[in-house]
């Protein structure tokens, strides 16, 4: 009876604790999910989200939106949240069952409150795109299928094929960890291996349906990526952001790999390398390299793509999951040793403490501004000053036609052009409007700046003033600062004032 009980308690116990990183997960991802304005590309989700378009190459949030979210709720700032949060939550039981299956049960639970802390993630289940969602997803099938060419599982290669393609539709990156289950395959099993189970009839079933489904996803992505590498030669859309990372071949590419690194903080990074280190050098050395498959080629494809178009680095996000994995194992070798310490939990949760830590400002300074510029705060000052000839220029001029309806607003670039001009017909016009300038605060030089605003800078400050500055101080590096800058085309004489030109640097 005795012996039973215990086992009682230890199966209670991981039940317990995850229950209380739901909870939690919970309470980081839905506190003030409403509270900020929209940003960035949240425009185009609320677009995309209102109007669905059978040729989106990432459709499966925008058709959740619609048809869930919509009847219920309108698409505003909460609305179009909604989705992202619950998917960040769902992703952290989703990653434990799935962890469990891997490295056991405290392995997961530690890799599942890693998680549930990690700030990358937190900011991408308040964020009103998909990449939880791919989260989520990439946490389940590239594993699902592991499982099932190891157990030799039906049920879990099923749950492989279903959350893979969910994946794929939600956004094509997904497709990358099947480059990284291709070469674990290729490199793990033997010749003879695949011979004994291709013997298998269900298992010529399951490659026969994996093909048809590559080629038909090979059609349907690949003139997608070649249309989007197009798009971006000609330039057709015009960009958002005035403020952008330094460019360069080399440069562009090690920036790429240091913001992904950062975002899932360093301490959690090299944890989880060393983790997959341990898997490789155990029992587990097929698990590790998976794991390695898996983060090397996407990796590297996104890197390589970089040499030919823009990428983002959430274009990697779906690796993420490997690192988890990889730190909750370190943490469980380390709760597993005698160190001669009591308790014997207080090394491990030490460790765990200083991964959470690294995160921990930049953490709690997104619940005071969101990590977002706030649009509508400066759209809302503008709305009560702007006159009826006023003319407005603003960094994601998109985000800023949201909310300043009625008001045409203009694209400002780093080429004052565009601006000496509007100045110049408000001058001639006589009726006395004044240009409105919203562009991001940077302090940092180049820095995430566009080069041309060393030169682009004093023509604002030559014919334009200072009149607010909304943001909020931060405890991390960032800054989400905007300044508005009023420019009369006349002087407060009433004298004509001449619009100074731009000077070389």
């Amino acid at each position: 009876m005795s012996s039973e009980a215990t086992a009682r308690r230890q199966g209670l116990a991981p039940a317990v604790l995850l229950t209380g990183l739901i909870v939690l997960a919970l309470v980081l991802r839905f506190w003030r999910l409403g509270d900020w304005g929209l940003e960035s590309d949240e425009i185009y989700t609320l677009r995309d989200s209102l109007t669905l378009r059978l040729d989106n190459p990432r459709p499966l949030l925008y058709f959740l939106n619609y048809y869930l979210v919509r009847p219920l709720l309108p698409l505003d700032e909460l609305g179009v949240r909604l989705l992202p949060a619950f998917f960040g939550v769902l992703a952290v039981p989703a990653f434990y069952l799935v962890g469990r299956r891997l490295v056991g049960t405290r392995a997961a639970l530690f890799g599942a409150l890693l998680l549930t802390v990690n700030t990358l993630h937190v900011y991408q289940s308040q964020y009103a795109r998909y990449w939880s969602l791919v989260f989520l997803l990439s946490s389940v099938y590239p594993f699902a299928i592991y499982l099932a060419v190891r157990d030799r599982n039906p049920r879990a290669l099923a749950l492989g094929l279903v959350t893979g393609a969910l994946a794929v539709l939600a956004h094509p990156v997904s497709l990358l960890l099947v480059g990284g289950l291709g070469l674990w395959l290729l490199t793990e099993l033997r010749r003879e291996h695949l011979t004994r189970l291709w013997s298998q009839r269900s298992v010529r079933w399951a490659g026969g349906l994996i093909l048809v489904l590559a080629g038909l996803i090979a059609l349907r992505y690949i003139p997608m990526l070649r249309a989007w590498i197009v798009g971006h030669d000609a330039k057709t859309q015009t960009p958002d952001h005035l403020l952008f990372s330094p460019g360069g071949q080399g440069v562009k590419q090690i920036g790429l790999l240091l913001a992904y690194v950062e975002g899932l903080t360093l301490p959690l990074v090299l944890t989880g390398t060393v983790g997959i280190y341990l898997l490789w050098q155990g029992r587990d050395r097929s698990l590790a390299h998976l794991l390695a498959c898996l983060l090397i080629f996407p990796v590297a494809f996104v890197v390589l793509l970089s040499f030919r178009t823009a990428v983002s680095p959430t274009y990697i996000l779906s690796t993420a999951p490997v690192f988890f994995i990889g730190a909750g194992v370190i943490l469980d070798r380390l709760a597993g040793v005698d160190w001669e310490l009591r308790p014997r939990w207080l090394l491990s949760a030490t460790f765990a403490a200083v991964i959470i830590a690294a995160g921990a400002p930049t953490l709690i300074s997104q619940y005071r501004d969101g990590r977002r510029y706030d649009f509508r705060g400066a759209a809302r000052w503008l709305d009560e000053r702007l006159g009826p000839g006023d003319v407005v220029f603003s960094d994601q001029f998109r985000t800023m036609t949201h909310y300043l309806r009625g008001t045409q607003v203009q694209h400002l670039s780093a080429d004052p052009a565009p601006l000496m001009q509007s100045l110049r017909v408000l001058q001639e016009s006589g009726r006395g409007g004044t240009l409105w300038i919203v562009m991001p605060y940077s302090s940092r030089g180049g820095h995430r700046t566009n080069p041309k605003l060393s030169s682009f800078k004093p023509w604002i400050y030559d014919n334009c003033q200072l009149r607010n500055a909304i943001g909020v101080a931060r405890l991390d590096f960032r800054q989400n600062e905007l300044q508005i800058y009023s420019c009369p085309p006349t002087a407060p004489s009433g004298a004509t004032r001449p619009i100074r030109a731009l000077s070389s640097p």
